[in-house]
């Protein structure tokens, strides 16, 4: 939740949702104004119990009038004789709390003074249908979501073409005297737009070619093409689904091996423009679906198989919470600490609602009841199964067909050839040393004796021959493993041969399919339905005090208008052998999601897709629609986008076309003070906003400008380790088991150059510049909005961080291998490299005099250079190659390189 002073803020700016009130705006009513003042601080004391403290229930204006023990609280007319407004200016009530802000207070005080009035009457008791007022339930993102017609502004010449979007924008700022800001110039669209939909810089030669074609349409067209869409495209959902490669829970922070196939996942669907309806279902119920589809390991056709493993690894999603159910005790708390982090993806990432704050109570802001969070929970109740609990481990599924194990059982049945055939070598071995060393005793009856004694099993041995054998240790000490001493004595290779016999079973075994595994979330067949284990609801959130069982469903404040209900056991799932194979629970309610009548999956994804390409979404709260989220600014736009998106298939790559074609997008970001003046924060949108590229951009921006980008996609990530300073970077960790530094080095061979989408996601061990720059570490456990900061490490971090260092030192070497013949050449082509647009001809004296004065100091100064040489000069470093690398770390820490216009 947010901070309180937030809170109540967001209740006092409430606005009336009810018609009622249209024509007497200036009055104060208990439903619309003091109600969910009340509900926000004394519903916990008196109202939800079933034991009123003090006798006093103040969820209805006649229960304040009737009182408790103290007798009636109010006194419609007289605020002096009301004891609720004595004890709230006190500060005496809440009990324990913060007093309440001055303006709910006085809200309260009017209310009294101009009779203490309702909207409408009063119900004679409050059963589970009056939970809500009219006015909660008319909350803006719980309506359906109706297409508005697009506003007419053909009468504003400074409106450009016919895009839905510009008319709605246009609108509004035509209220405000404002204008669209001119269009941005063609340098500044494609480093935008680039950044914008692959997260790469466009290349020189991509700047040059769309100067001379400024064909804007057939840029986005090329760029949604590349497969880099799917990467920069992917991180986004990745932050909101809580993508992690371990479970979490600090120091044990266990390893999730298989959790990379769900990253490729998503990478997939973005670049296919898989329908976002398509998406959400396979993520929620891709197993049930695999099972609708007859769809298996085995399935008769490659595209079969892999279906069958797309549907699987989609339901990664809802893996992704943290767990601490392997690496520590499995208890009850634990288990249901997983299903409530797991819950908290879901709701906000798809609902876009705090659904989560309904977990011990009744949602103070929102028309969410403490039975709602429990149906959501019932729906995944089957999957997770508390009692029956499956620890990380036990969930994978095996991706493995029959054919693949076939051909790693004939594989082994080679290798166990070898290891037999190295066990009789080894044993041929043995017996050589042995007889050699019995050769050297002169008595033949103890050296019978001694044979006899070595060749008896350890535990059988008698006494007299442990004495025996005690006499010569090199005999008693004989095996395998100590051949190797005896090699020099006896002049043998004994223990180099049994070394390469391994080496080549081993060299068999490699060539075994590698068994797939999808950490997928799967429902464990029931004999009957009695077996589904029950979900209640948690007395105050409680594990330990369940209270009523509640049956699966969506949010009922819905129910006026949609069902709600989602079956126990769905018909459509087929069972097995007199088994339920899975409930369909998930699946029933993905397609409820996804019918194109929910009121908010739509708007969350459009606000979603908006908020990325603007920096700021339509609402601002992208994982909060509630009370306390903030009003969308263009409320009708949202909704006609929602609609838009909906109707045309769900298409994420056309919206993104709808979205960057606008006028409203390709406005250039210079401020003015009109414009400031009127619109501080550009919530109008009368200019492009100013953004800071993410922390993984500004790392694979490094990877391009630098020339180090390996494109590889997919696949196993790129491994983290704490260096010598304790600061987090990519590479093989080699520490020992009690964590020291062993300083073994294992290179990667190019693995560590590839996009930061593929680099390991330790939730206990952040990337350092990913932490520095603000992404998420996924504890939370995801992420609704990344925060913009600045703060002194980043600065610190750009100009003294190795890794900055190396890559200013791999700029330089690729300046002075293709930047061409001379320095200014080279400096010519740092620029367009890193800002894609030739530098001034101040910039381009003051950088050539910078590099000229850098060699000289480098060729005057030999200790100094070799000091600062690195990985790409080596240890014949040119002055001239180092003085470039210093402009070049110059031009990377700079904020017009971190940020896009």
């Amino acid at each position: 939740m947010k901070p309180l002073v937030r809170q109540l803020l967001a209740i006092s700016l409430l606005p009336a949702a009810s018609p009622a009130f249209s024509s007497d705006e200036g009055q104060v009513y208990f439903e619309k104004d003091v109600r969910p003042i009340l509900k926000a601080h004394c519903f916990h004391c008196h109202g939800e119990e079933e034991e009123k403290k003090g006798g006093l229930d103040v969820r209805l204006a006649r229960f304040l009038q009737k009182g408790g023990e103290s007798g009636p609280v109010i006194v419609p007319g007289d605020a002096a004789k009301s004891l609720l407004l004595q004890v709230l200016k006190a500060g005496e009530m809440p009990k324990e709390k913060a007093k309440l802000p001055d303006h709910e207070i006085a809200t309260i005080e009017k209310w009294i003074i101009s009779g203490a009035k309702t909207a409408r009457p009063e119900p004679e008791d409050l059963g589970p249908e009056h939970l809500f007022t009219e006015e909660e339930r008319k909350w803006w993102s719980l309506q359906p979501i109706d297409a508005p017609a697009v506003p007419d502004v053909s009468g504003e010449s400074w409106v450009k073409g016919d895009n839905p979007i510009d008319a709605f924008i246009a609108e509004k700022l035509k209220e405000k005297g404002l204008e669209f800001s001119p269009q941005a110039d063609a340098k500044t669209l494609i480093r935008r737009v680039t950044f914008d939909l692959i997260g790469l810089p466009p290349t020189p030669e991509e700047v040059r070619e769309f100067q001379e074609d400024p064909d804007f349409e057939k840029l986005v067209g090329r760029l949604l093409a590349t497969e880099h869409y799917g990467e920069r495209w992917a991180r986004h959902w990745l932050d909101v689904a809580g993508y992690a490669d371990s479970d979490g829970y600090a120091d044990k922070d266990m390893e999730r091996k298989h959790a990379w196939r769900y990253r490729d996942y998503v990478i997939r669907a973005f670049n296919s423009d898989k329908p976002f309806d398509n998406f959400v279902r396979e993520q929620l119920a891709g197993d049930e679906i695999a099972i609708l589809e007859k769809l298996h390991a085995n399935s008769p056709t490659d595209t079969e198989k892999k279906r069958y493993e797309e549907l699987l690894s989609a339901t990664g999603f809802l893996r992704m919470a943290p767990d601490g159910t392997r690496a520590g005790p499995s208890d009850v708390t634990t288990r249901n600490d997983c299903i409530t982090a797991t819950i908290k993806i879901v709701s906000t990432s798809l609902y876009g609602m705090t659904i989560q704050c309904a977990q011990c109570h009744d949602h103070r802001y929102d028309p969410i009841a403490q039975a709602d969070y429990y149906r959501l929970r019932a729906i995944f109740e089957p999957g997770f199964d508390v009692p029956n609990w499956r620890p990380p481990q036990s969930r994978l599924v095996s991706l493995q067909t029959k054919v693949e194990a076939a051909e790693a059982a004939k594989i082994e049945e080679e290798a166990k050839k070898i290891d037999a055939e190295r066990v009789k070598k080894q044993e041929e071995f043995i017996t050589d040393v042995l007889e050699k060393l019995l050769a050297e005793i002169p008595d033949e009856k103890k050296r019978n004796d001694m044979r006899t004694a070595y060749r008896t099993p350890v535990k059988e041995r008698t006494d007299e021959q442990k004495k025996l054998l005690d006499t010569i240790p090199k005999i008693r000490q004989l095996n395998a493993g100590s051949l190797y001493l005896f090699d020099s004595t006896y002049k043998t290779k004994y223990a180099a041969k049994l070394k390469e016999m391994a080496a080549e079973a081993a060299e068999v075994r490699k060539k075994k399919p590698e068994i797939r595994y999808a950490h997928a979330f799967t429902e464990v067949a029931k004999p009957k339905p009695e077996a589904i284990p029950a979900t209640h609801v948690f007395f105050r959130g409680d594990y330990e005090s369940p209270k009523d069982p509640v049956e699966p469903g969506d949010l009922n404040v819905l129910a006026g208008w949609r069902k709600t209900e989602v079956p126990a056991i769905n018909p459509e799932i087929p069972g097995e052998g007199g088994k339920i194979t899975s409930t369909g629970r998930r699946l029933a309610f993905a397609k409820s999601l996804t019918d194109g009548e929910h009121p908010l999956l739509a708007r969350v994804i459009v606000n979603r897709i908006w908020m990325h390409h603007f920096g700021r979404g339509i609402v601002k709260t992208a994982g909060d629609f509630g009370v306390l989220g903030e009003d969308p600014s263009h409320p009708e736009l949202l909704d006609f986008l929602a609609a838009d998106f909906m109707k045309n298939g769900w298409s994420i790559k056309r919206l993104h076309r709808q979205i960057l074609t606008s006028q409203t997008w390709r406005q250039q970001a210079v401020r003015d003070a009109k414009r400031d003046e009127i619109d501080p924060d550009n919530v109008l949108l009368s200019r492009q906003n100013v953004r800071r590229l993410e922390a993984e951009t500004i790392r694979d921006a490094l990877l391009a400008v630098s020339g180090k980008l390996n494109p590889k996609q997919f696949g196993k990530p790129i491994p983290i380790m704490l260096n010598t300073d304790g600061a987090v970077v990519v590479g093989v960790d080699t520490t020992d088991s009690a964590g020291r530094q062993t300083g073994k080095f294992i290179p990667l061979d190019g693995e560590e150059f590839r996009r930061s989408i593929y680099v390991q996601v330790r939730r206990s061990r952040p990337l350092e510049m990913f932490q520095t720059f603000d992404a998420p570490d996924m504890t939370e456990p995801n992420c609704d909005v990344r925060p913009v900061t600045t703060v002194s490490p980043q600065s610190l971090l750009l100009m003294n961080n190795t890794v900055m260092r190396e890559f200013a030192q791999y700029l330089a070497a690729r300046l002075q291998s293709d930047g061409g013949p001379d320095v200014g050449t080279k400096i010519r082509a740092a620029w367009q490299l890193v800002y894609n647009r030739e530098p001034s001809a101040e910039e381009l004296k003051m950088a050539t005099d910078f590099v000229a004065a850098q060699t000289e100091f480098y060729l005057a100064n030999p200790a100094k250079l070799e000091k600062v040489a690195g990985p790409a000069e080596g240890e014949n470093a040119e002055p001239e190659l180092l003085a470039l690398a210093a402009l070049g770390h110059a031009l990377i820490s700079a904020n017009e390189f971190l940020y896009i216009d």
